[in-house]
């Protein structure tokens, strides 16, 4: 197990398309949890481990007694019938998962919304009704947010605000969004914390060890203790609104004037550490550039957010850590606005030295020696390990794959998929440097770009000359610009404020 946060992969796989992926949905969402136990959040919900457990059981449960009907049901059905009843029990397994997980928040809702981009064969019918949970997640009563606004802020909603809309403008898996308009004629996005969300998230992370244990039986060089506290540390960070305000200060001054890159303005006389206030951004959402907009709108928004993910990595020494796809508002031309900065990971002056070391060693000097010594010294390789230099580049490389030749390149479903299959699929050629492979803290939430970010470019189908663009972006090529967006940015850092560096970002 492995991750590489240097390049790209993800999974898009549009393989089986058989009854099987639809039977799957609830397994594919448990089944997340096992390779993914990472983050979780809540509103009036059950907050006992054993309470949730049990939902999830009951879930597993009418779900194996659906599809033990419906084998019943098919067994005697035309060929035709039988094409009808598979798409009808997938709608109605999808639906009832997406329902339960909506509810349940916590964890478990986080896995429902990974499963809806993050997938290797689920038809799109299932993946629609599981993409809910990205942003219309069933919501907290209005007077649970009011009584919410009132604790934190220290009066209601309509006593606070010249105008509240207490329907939601986005329920996701930490806390719902309302539009509001504050009293000096500002219209702001008020983020508020589901109630009991800690107490769901200590539930969900209480099997923690059970479940990695289970991971570690199959990848035995994984450190699974290191990895359970990286993710406590990462969660508990996210739960407090005061950090993550700080954070999106920090970018928003970053990217302020940037004219592809925007991060909106923190109100901060109306931020506690479970309410968080922002201005108010209007965009387009994630699934209707995909469907409606044209290839190369589609590519330039792709390229914005491959900038904005790796070079903060490279420049800022950052990382966003939630890259789903109702964290980004769509403006064309490639104008982004970036949402939701509970999670970010900060990386020393030492770790992106040795991020810089592997691009140099795998792309630019092609040295295998130098490239696994340094995976090695990074604790994301058994030392130990009988491979040989260039049976381990073998297996690494593809990760780098779309960076190693210069030219136009699209990263594709098949491209994404395999990079899944390059973690979790133990049964090819490079089983054994899989089960040899660590996940290391400083590279555990970079794993979403590994298993969500690729996945959202393969959508996309986002086409461009990437080697390019990522020697604008490292630090140790400072490449000139060479397309249109890197002009632009170029041309407003020398405008702007701005030493020299960081380019490219």
């Amino acid at each position: 197990m492995v991750s590489l946060p240097l390049t790209l992969m993800g999974a898009r796989g549009r393989t089986s398309r058989s009854i099987l992926a639809g039977a799957g949905v609830a397994l594919v969402a448990l089944g997340t949890a096992v390779a993914w136990v990472e983050m979780g959040r809540a509103g009036e919900l059950r907050r006992s481990r054993a309470a949730r457990n049990r939902q999830l059981v009951g879930l597993g449960t009418r779900m194996g007694s659906a599809w033990a009907r419906h084998r019943a049901r098919r067994l005697f059905a035309s060929a035709e019938r039988r094409d009808e009843l598979d798409l009808e029990f997938q709608l109605t397994t999808a639906e009832q998962v997406t329902e339960e997980l909506g509810h349940m928040k916590g964890a478990m809702m986080k896995i429902g919304q990974m499963a809806s981009y993050l997938d290797t064969g689920l038809p799109d019918h299932v993946r629609a009704a599981l993409s809910q949970l990205q942003q219309d997640a069933p919501p907290m009563a209005p007077d649970l947010v009011d009584e919410m606004i009132r604790s934190e802020l220290g009066a209601v909603p309509a006593d606070l605000f010249d105008q509240w809309d207490p329907v939601p403008l986005a329920s996701a898996s930490i806390g719902q969004v309302h539009r509001a308009v504050t009293r000096e004629g500002q219209a702001v996005a008020v983020k508020v914390q589901y109630p009991g969300v800690a107490e769901a998230i200590a539930a969900d992370l209480g099997n923690a060890d059970l479940i990695f244990g289970a991971l570690s039986s199959m990848f035995p060089g994984l450190d699974t203790d290191a990895v359970i506290v990286e993710l406590r540390e990462r969660l508990t960070e996210e739960l407090d609104y005061d950090i993550e305000a700080e954070n999106q200060r920090g970018f928003a001054a970053r990217f302020r004037g940037h004219p592809v890159i925007h991060v909106p303005e923190v109100i901060g006389d109306y931020c506690t550490a479970r309410v968080l206030t922002t201005e108010l951004v209007v965009g387009t959402r994630f699934e209707e550039v995909v469907e409606t907009w044209s290839a190369a709108e589609r590519n330039l928004a792709a390229e914005t957010l491959y900038r904005f993910a790796f070079g903060s990595i490279y420049r800022l020494q950052a990382f966003n850590g939630d890259p789903h796809p109702g964290n980004y508002l769509f403006h064309g031309d490639g104008r982004v606005s970036f949402l939701d900065f509970g999670l970010v990971k900060r990386f020393t002056d030492a770790e992106t030295d040795q991020f810089g070391r592997l691009i140099e060693t795998m792309v630019l000097e092609h040295d295998p020696a130098a490239f696994r010594e340094i995976i090695e010294g990074l604790a994301l390789l058994d030392p130990g390990l009988d491979a040989s230099d260039d049976e381990v580049v073998a297996y690494f490389r593809h990760f780098y794959e779309f960076v190693l030749h210069k030219g136009v390149t699209t990263i594709s479903p098949e491209y994404a998929a395999e990079g899944v299959k390059k973690i979790f699929d133990t049964s090819g050629p490079h089983a054994q440097i899989q089960k040899a492979a660590n996940v290391p803290p400083s590279f555990v939430v970079l794993q979403r770009i590994n298993l969500g970010l690729i996945s959202l470019f393969a959508d996309l189908g986002a086409t461009a000359d990437w080697r390019a663009i990522a020697e604008e972006l490292w630090p140790f090529v400072h490449r000139a610009p060479v397309s249109d967006i890197g002009h632009r940015i170029e041309h407003w850092r020398q405008q702007s404020d701005l030493v020299p560096e960081p380019q490219g970002l």
